[in-house]
């Protein structure tokens, strides 16, 4: 399959892509021409720049660099000193180019922000796992280019899919594992690759740090907002990857890529939300003036839809092939998210208002029962969806249409195929819990690990456990009154596939 390449741009002198508008790629002499030797920092040194700068992830949940460097360092203390570092490159979502034109133009900034940090906590090793070929490739030669010098760093190609890119997968793909998330929350900081605590955050919060430790941070800071200071790379529209200060107007970029916010903007990627024409106008690239609309940039991506098609048959799109990216290893994800999308087929193909009912159920019946965020991710896009174009999932459900063809902008690897609604009732609506009694303990679910053989709702009455339509647990967590903990007791050693724990 042909990968898109980015188009690079920049509001102001860029910092991360500086050097990139008189050489495609920067070599080792390129790199250190435009940028310099790269200073040695010890850990202190890290977590105080860090927090200075206030560096955060770059990969979608923007947690605080420092803390996840001192969390490392303290967990190493307990682990003989021993630790690693990981670069997520993995970008599986076609929307996000920002990490594939760091590493194909400018690696050597990620690997010196890498192995500054390896060099600070110890590490044993840096590994990055990236999903393109080419960008394996300029990752390579980067290496070779270095030599064999100070801390080790090697390269994993790891399956081109958007669940392989969450932290636990991408630890277990580096690892010869599947690139799949784990069913448990299990945090890098104490037990990631090797079993060792490490420093796992993404592309260019890397790259970011090698651009503060060179320039110090009262320079860093000169530029941005006081709040937020720095740069932000940004992938407008599915092409191009723009280097802007914070603080700079959403719509003066979009003006600069030549497009206009149309019908809405979807800002976050497809786990993100859309932005209404008013929300487009007020908002600036930062984290307090997406919040404001209940939105955040995540990974970077930033997408406009124009007038000319439908947005229903975009959502479409985008949630049938987000069904195909699952895990496959809890049922709301691999039975919940093809029915979530075929329920928006419905909608589609004029099902009415209970089309549109139906995939509000759906939406509920997948959200919090998932064995990671995909699910949550999956509902969240549609109900935005829903939200933003209300007028046009009604025209569609009841029949007449909004009169535009989809015009397939939004950026997919390929056009996905409708999904088979799994057996069971399509219609019906999940059922709601009912009221609890004097909880004592929980009952908790282990999506992993869950099959749906419904053993557990043969012992436990419905206002404890239900099942969903898709015939899984309708919780995660359940109360359990102290005078049914028996009956819980049975349904735990009865679950063939022991998903099933009781937790005070």
């Amino acid at each position: 399959m042909i990968k898109t390449k980015p188009r690079l741009a920049c509001v102001d002198p860029p910092r991360l892509l500086a050097g990139l508008d008189e050489a495609y790629r920067l070599d080792r002499v390129g790199h250190l021409t435009v940028h310099g030797t790269m200073p040695a920092l010890r850990a202190d040194e890290l977590v105080a720049l860090a927090e200075n700068i206030d560096l955060r992830g770059r990969g979608g949940a923007g947690f605080p660099f420092a803390k996840k460097v001192s969390a490392v360092v303290e967990a190493a203390g307990r682990a003989g000193g021993r630790c690693n570092v990981v670069v997520n490159g993995s970008e599986g979502e076609p929307s996000c180019l920002k990490d594939t034109a760091l590493l194909l133009h400018t690696p050597h900034l990620v690997i010196d922000g890498a192995t500054l940090a390896a060099e600070a906590i110890g590490a044993e090793e840096v590994a990055i796992a990236v999903h393109r070929a080419d960008v394996e490739e300029s990752l390579n030669a980067a290496v070779a280019e270095r030599g064999p010098s100070g801390v080790p760093v090697s390269v994993t190609l790891t399956p081109d899919r958007f669940v392989a890119g969450e932290g636990g997968a991408v630890i277990n793909g580096i690892s010869g594992a599947p690139a799949i998330p784990n069913g448990r929350k299990i945090r890098s900081s104490e037990n990631g690759l090797g079993g060792l605590p490490t420093l796992l955050s993404n592309t260019e919060t890397y790259a970011q740090l090698a651009v503060a430790a060179r320039m110090g941070a009262l320079p860093y800071r000169s530029v941005g907002l006081p709040t937020e200071p720095g740069t932000t790379l940004l992938t407008v529209g599915g092409k191009y990857v723009m280097e802007t200060p914070t603080g700079v107007p959403l719509t003066y970029v979009l003006e600069l890529c030549g497009l206009s916010p149309g019908q809405g903007v979807l800002v976050g990627g497809y786990h993100g939300k859309w932005l209404d024409p008013k929300a487009i106008n007020a908002t600036t690239i930062s984290r307090e003036s997406m919040k404001k609309y209940g939105a955040r940039l995540g990974a970077g991506a930033v997408l406009p839809i124009p007038e000319d098609t439908c947005p229903l048959g975009e959502t479409a799109r985008v949630a049938r092939w987000l069904a195909a990216e699952t895990a496959g290893q809890c049922g709301p994800c691999f039975i919940g998210l093809p029915a979530l999308a075929d329920a928006i087929g419905q909608v589609e193909r004029g099902g009415g208002q209970s089309s549109i009912d139906n995939v509000r159920a759906y939406i509920n019946s997948v959200r919090k029962r998932g064995a990671c965020s995909h699910p949550d991710g999956t509902a969240g896009f549609v109900t935005t969806a829903l939200d933003a174009f209300p007028e046009e999932f009604e025209a569609h459900a009841l029949g007449s249409g909004c009169g535009r063809p989809t015009m397939g902008v939004l950026p997919l690897p390929e056009e996905s195929q409708p999904l088979a609604l799994p057996p069971g009732p399509a219609s019906a609506p999940p059922r709601a819990d009912r009221q609890q009694r004097g909880p004592t303990e929980k009952l908790l679910v282990d999506w992993s690990l869950c099959q749906g053989h419904g053993l557990c709702a043969d012992i436990l009455p419905p206002d404890v456990l239900t099942l969903g339509i898709d015939g899984y647990p309708s919780s995660a967590r359940m109360d359990v009154p102290r005078q049914l903990r028996g009956q819980a007791v049975r349904a735990v050693r009865r679950c063939p596939a022991l998903a099933l724990r009781i937790e005070e």
